[in-house]
């Protein structure tokens, strides 16, 4: 399945975590996918004050959703992407997951808004294709059109006239997908940094977590009292002398742990700061001191130090987060100075299709069958 599938179920794995969240006391904060404005998802730029052209006006074509440059996106278009999202979405979790909702924002409008910016960024990769003279070849161009005849042929007579596509529409959101692939490919084609075993390994921890917070009726997270904190510090070092003096540590977290999980894996650059230089700076077997983190009070227990397959597996997604930082920073400086026209009206009223009849999902599936995937699906 292409990356950019995958990030489809992004809000989903993410709402459920929110809902979660004292279940990975460790884990990195992530709050990309509060969307706090629409005009920042319409390109990911990582935005510049007073470079960045943004047009609102009313001289829209029929169905044109947003206009970047001399490209535009149509209704139909966004449809297909959008459409593709939802059915992943039920035939995975249900009809009840359009039900989620996260501090306001309902899972509906967050999948609008991701598929937005998807396609959005698309369009101007695009833009950055013709800047750089990257074209299609013959081959590819043939690929794509066996690609879009599959997936039209596909498609019954309700989805075609809900969404309302034709062949040429398909061919060309797969042609634009392909070409931001390539382009993506064009500009990472000389990063290859070495990655070396430290920076790769993964370690396996387990910890016993004594909290510093609660959730209240709204899952929201209230910090303890001083005196209370002072409490669950007590309580910590108390079993952190347990554990020193060589108490069985599974038993100490069967009895004491307020985490839901008591393993994980992970490596450099994946926890919570000072919770990752405990566990680092661990040989096999040893317990750390009591380390603070915003989620309460650790004591940490390394199980292994080292995993040779894991450690290639690892160096393999570093590189391509490295070569992903590099085409962030082109793509930016490029899209900065992009004009940009969003048509807020049609915008207000597109919706999920809620039908029977209609349940395509296979729009990435069929790309990847007769394409292949490769390196751009990484950059979102």
């Amino acid at each position: 399945m292409p990356k950019l599938s995958i990030v489809f179920n992004s809000f989903f794995l993410y709402n459920e975590s929110m809902k979660k969240k004292e279940r990975k006391p460790g884990r990195k904060k992530n709050y990309s996918l509060l969307l706090v404005c629409l005009i920042s998802l319409l390109l990911f730029t990582g935005c510049k004050e007073g470079t960045t052209k943004i047009v609102f006006y009313t001289g829209f074509g029929k169905n044109e959703v947003f206009r970047i440059e001399q490209t535009s996106c149509s209704l139909p278009e966004l449809m297909v992407y959008l459409t593709t999202t939802a059915c992943r979405y039920e035939k995975v979790y249900g009809e009840k997951i359009w039900e989620t909702n996260l501090e306001g924002i309902t899972l509906e409008d967050n999948v609008k808004e991701m598929v937005l910016a998807q396609i959005s960024q698309i369009k101007a990769m695009n833009l950055l294709a013709e800047k750089e003279g990257v074209e299609l070849t013959r081959e590819e161009e043939e690929k794509i059109r066996e690609a879009a005849q599959a997936y039209y042929s596909g498609l019954n007579a309700r989805e075609i006239q809900t969404m309302g596509v034709n062949r040429d529409t398909i061919r060309q959101l797969y042609r634009e997908y392909a070409l931001a692939n390539k382009v993506y490919d064009y500009i990472i084609r000389d990063i290859n940094p070495e990655v070396s075993d430290d920076e790769a390994r993964t370690i396996t921890v387990e910890h016993i977590l004594i909290k510093t917070y609660t959730l209240d009726e709204e899952g929201k997270k209230q910090e303890f009292s001083e005196s209370r904190k002072k409490e669950a510090y007590e309580l910590a070092l108390g079993v952190w002398e347990e554990a020193a003096a060589g108490k069985d540590f599974n038993l100490l977290v069967d009895t004491y742990n307020e985490d839901t999980q008591a393993q994980y894996s992970f490596r450099k650059g994946q926890m919570n700061e000072s919770f990752e230089a405990a566990a680092f700076n661990l040989g096999k077997g040893e317990i750390s001191e009591v380390v603070e983190t915003e989620y309460g009070y650790h004591i940490i227990k390394c199980i292994t130090t080292f995993n040779q397959e894991e450690t290639d597996a690892n160096k393999v997604q570093i590189v391509e987060e490295k070569r992903k930082e590099v085409f962030d920073e082109r793509y930016s400086d490029f899209a900065e100075g992009l004009t940009k026209a969003f048509n807020t009206s049609l915008w207000e009223k597109v919706s999920l299709i809620r039908d029977e009849e209609v349940d395509t999902d296979d729009f990435f599936t069929i790309y990847e069958e007769y394409i292949g995937e490769n390196g751009f699906s990484q950059w979102i």
